[in-house]
């Protein structure tokens, strides 16, 4: 008779992990109020138990979910800044009406950013919320001293301002889905607008 095959223990590391993909997936998709640590652990596969284990509280959690995912962003915005594509097309493509809509979108990482913008009662959260968007803020920072130093953007931009600019932009963008009477005209024209002022006179 063989034997079964032994079941390989996770790593206190993998199972942290784990526990942040389920994490995420549920409060992109639902919303941290009515996101379930219940159904993060059906997800993982474990005990609701486990879940408080390793991260203590469910804002603790969501706070996690805010800061990895805010690596992820700020990891794609840097390979962008390293890559040969020109500034002002990269940000062309971030401003396409189609990639915001898809960035806000449920399930997707702008839902996480958006939705933990309104969180005034948990600090954990606040102090990643707010975290995550100076991070932004200076990557996309970078971006734009690229964009100078290629001498694509004007060169008496102030990249800082800028860059909070271009971030509020992103982030109103369910308002103006929202109110706007055409909202992807709109959008469309804004992101020209704004790619007129950064390339201006150089």
């Amino acid at each position: 008779m063989s034997e079964r095959p032994r079941r390989t223990r996770m790593s206190a590391a993998d199972r942290r992990e784990s526990i942040l993909d389920a994490a995420t997936r549920v409060f992109a998709d639902t919303g941290y109020r009515a996101g379930k640590t219940a159904a993060v652990a059906r997800l993982v596969g474990v005990s609701e138990p486990v879940v408080f284990q390793n991260f203590g509280t469910k804002s603790a959690l969501f706070a996690a979910v805010v800061e990895r995912t805010a690596d992820q962003v700020c990891a794609q915005l840097a390979h962008l800044t390293a890559s040969p594509v020109p500034v002002p097309g990269l940000l062309r493509a971030l401003l396409a009406p189609g990639h915001l809509a898809d960035f806000h979108g449920a399930g997707h990482p702008g839902a996480i950013f958006a939705d933990a913008a309104t969180i005034t009662d948990e600090p954990a959260v606040e102090s990643a919320a707010r975290a995550a968007a100076q991070r932004f803020a200076a990557t996309l920072a970078g971006l734009l001293r690229r964009g100078q130093d290629d001498g694509d953007l004007r060169t008496t931009l102030d990249a800082e301002a800028a860059a909070w600019w271009l971030l509020s932009l992103v982030a109103s963008q369910r308002y103006r889905q929202a109110t706007a009477e055409h909202p992807d005209d709109i959008e469309a024209r804004l992101a020209d607008t704004t790619l007129e002022y950064l390339v201006g006179p150089r």
